[in-house]
């Protein structure tokens, strides 16, 4: 009896052990998939299939934070080895490929749009719920219109700039909850994209710590809202995460490319596509 009571602790552990390591790597495929503009973290989580398991570890979080922050700690801990792995990648890549990049981004997003669609179909929904679609388009529209401000207020020293990292976190951790809406392209739509990657690349401790800070409220405090919004409400809900997708693409679009650009662009757009539309298909929800 005790050597196989023995054996079954050793399989249990080693079962874990296999787990956490699965679990990590989920994070850290979470992590890079949040560095690029349009291609949404939550998306990522439910294609991995962890997403209601997050969602529901962050919202119990305080009732049940010893069961909870284990499946937190593993895909975290992946999620910031992709950031930090990639961030500088992406930097770099944005540099030197400006067009190219955008019009992946473009096609990335472009792509989620029937993955997403076709997610609103699966839930019961009324003609009124294609208003949300409008206003989630309305609302990016105009978060989008002039960044300079924003950009300004980032990188501005003090107080004021603190205020608003926190709260450009918790807006973010929204974003980073709710799939279909792109954390990165959140940074992306209020100017602060380049300087956040640019702040990871050479830590930049005072801009990332009030930024991480406001993160982790939105995060707490907004996820439980989300999780019944997205079982009260899925129509409504996936309607105005559809509005989100497409009121991003307007800001995205760099202009036209010239030369064989126009090729490598058209390229870049089409496997950005091709690659969400078919991880989209392997949605497992």
């Amino acid at each position: 009896m005790f050597v196989k009571a023995l054996g079954q602790d050793i399989y249990e552990i080693k079962e874990d052990k296999v787990r956490y390591i699965i679990n990590y790597l989920k994070g850290i495929v979470i992590g890079v998939a949040t560095l690029v503009p349009g291609v949404s973290g939550g998306t990522m989580a439910i294609i991995l299939g962890v997403y209601d398991d997050l969602i529901h570890a962050v919202s119990s979080f305080f009732k049940d934070w010893k069961n909870q922050i284990g499946i937190l700690f593993q895909i975290g801990l992946g999620g910031i080895t992709g950031i930090l792995l990639f961030s500088r990648l992406m930097e770099e890549a944005l540099k030197k490929y400006p067009f190219v990049m955008k019009f992946f981004f473009i096609g990335v997003i472009c792509g989620g749009l029937p993955v997403l669609y076709r997610k609103s179909r699966e839930v019961k929904r009324n003609s009124i719920d294609f208003i949300y679609l409008i206003i989630g388009f309305i609302i990016v529209f105009f978060m989008s219109e002039d960044t300079t401000a924003t950009t300004t207020l980032a990188t501005a020293q003090g107080l004021t700039s603190i205020i608003f990292l926190l709260i450009a976190g918790i807006i973010i951790a929204i974003a980073l909850i709710l799939p279909g809406i792109s954390a990165s392209f959140m940074l992306y739509t209020l100017g602060l994209y380049d300087i956040t990657l640019n702040a990871i690349n050479n830590r930049n401790i005072p801009f990332l710590i009030p930024l991480g800070l406001g993160l982790a409220l939105g995060t707490l405090g907004t996820a439980k809202t989300i999780e019944n919004l997205l079982q009260k409400h899925p129509g409504k809900t996936y309607m105005l995460i559809l509005g989100f997708v497409a009121g991003s693409l307007m800001p995205a679009y760099p202009g036209l490319p010239q030369g064989l650009t126009i090729l490598w662009s058209a390229a870049a757009f089409v496997i950005g596509f091709i690659l969400i539309f078919w991880l989209g298909k392997k949605d497992i929800t």
